[in-house]
């Protein structure tokens, strides 16, 4: 099982690697508060590569797939050639079930 670090664990690592860097000569640029990452300039930036395309709908014309459903949803049902009997439950005179038997379209 991977030991999870403490908050206070990962700080104490981040001060280290930030100190490592700026003894190796880097430099760390401050930026103040509220300052964008886009450039109003330009109009580049933090953009999504999806909604930047042209926005023209694309339509397509669905009428002959709807056309093919509904002849699919109507379709005469085939019979059957040959019918099966059907059991058939016979009543008395008093409405008590008597017996079933085999009745043929």
């Amino acid at each position: 099982m991977k030991v999870r670090s403490s908050k206070e664990q990962q700080r104490h690592q981040l001060e280290r690697d930030m100190e490592r860097y700026l003894s190796r000569g880097g430099e760390i640029k401050e930026i103040p508060r509220g300052v964008s990452g886009t450039d109003p300039v330009h109009g580049k930036g933090h953009q999504t590569v999806l909604f930047n395309g042209p926005r023209q709908p694309q339509r397509t014309d669905l009428s002959q797939v709807a056309a093919t459903i509904d002849a699919r949803k109507h379709k005469p049902r085939r019979q059957r050639l040959n019918h099966r009997p059907t059991r058939k439950l016979i009543y008395d005179d008093f409405g008590e079930p008597l017996r079933w038997v085999w009745h043929d379209k």
